[in-house]
């Protein structure tokens, strides 16, 4: 069986795990064009090597063009978007069971019923193709189980369209009920809400290392730079 193991040592984003996969060896050209069904043509994606304390991965930015930038989506309209799409009805399930978790747990936080809620960062454009992507990923790279280490968790507060909310941020915690979790000393937002949110879906099993013959290793790097490289690492393999 083959799988894949997130090592999210510095936390997760929907970004970073997106980069890892292509670091992976996941053709970029080949991920741009499975997304183009999306019917999303605001967008291109660009990679590139960086390095995060010596150790080199891939930096992925998807951007965004002039007409791109719709902030503001509902749940039924990203359903809508996934399920016109010419992806492969597991790709669309665990995508749109991805989006339906994070209104769900926005509902809880904001008192609102799942499809009344409004997508601020998370219905944005990068956001959709950082989640759908993701979910390709495994698919495209014939993937059988996901496993994941704990997930480490920053202290402080972040800066979201709401306000300034503590961290975890509220939807953060909501998604991650029953996923074991660590705090470490950081002032950081670690685990983003659609990070966490693909882990729920895609991940199988939460703990340490399963025994596998590992095969390839990847780097997806994060925006910030700090003591603990800011990056996750993505280990396939043969169980």
């Amino acid at each position: 069986m083959k799988i894949a193991y997130f090592d999210c040592f510095s936390g997760v984003s929907g970004d970073m795990l997106l980069a890892a996969f292509i670091d992976l060896g996941l053709p970029l050209e080949q991920l741009s064009k499975e997304l183009s069904s999306l019917g999303l043509d605001e967008f291109h994606l660009e990679a590139s090597r960086v390095s995060k304390c010596g150790i080199f991965g891939t930096k992925l930015n998807v951007v965004v063009h002039e007409n791109g930038h719709h902030h503001h989506r509902h749940l039924g309209e990203i359903v809508g978007i996934i399920g016109r799409s010419g992806l492969d009805d597991w790709v669309k399930d665990k995508s749109i069971k991805i989006f339906e978790n994070i209104a769900a747990a926005e509902g809880r936080i904001h008192n609102l019923p799942a499809d009344k809620v409004h997508f601020h960062e998370v219905g944005a454009v990068d956001s959709i193709v950082d989640v759908v992507g993701s979910v390709l990923a495994v698919r495209l790279l014939e993937i059988e189980r996901v496993y994941s280490s704990p997930l480490p968790m920053g202290r402080g507060f972040v800066s979201t369209a709401h306000g300034m909310v503590p961290l975890p941020a509220p939807a953060t915690a909501e998604l991650l009920k029953g996923v074991p979790v660590h705090w470490v000393n950081s002032e950081k937002e670690l685990v983003t809400p659609t990070g966490a949110a693909i882990l729920a879906v895609l991940v199988s099993e939460f703990g340490y290392f399963p025994p596998v013959r590992w095969e390839r290793i990847g780097y997806g790097c994060g925006n910030s730079d700090r003591k603990v490289p800011n990056m996750l690492r993505i280990f396939t393999g043969w169980s």
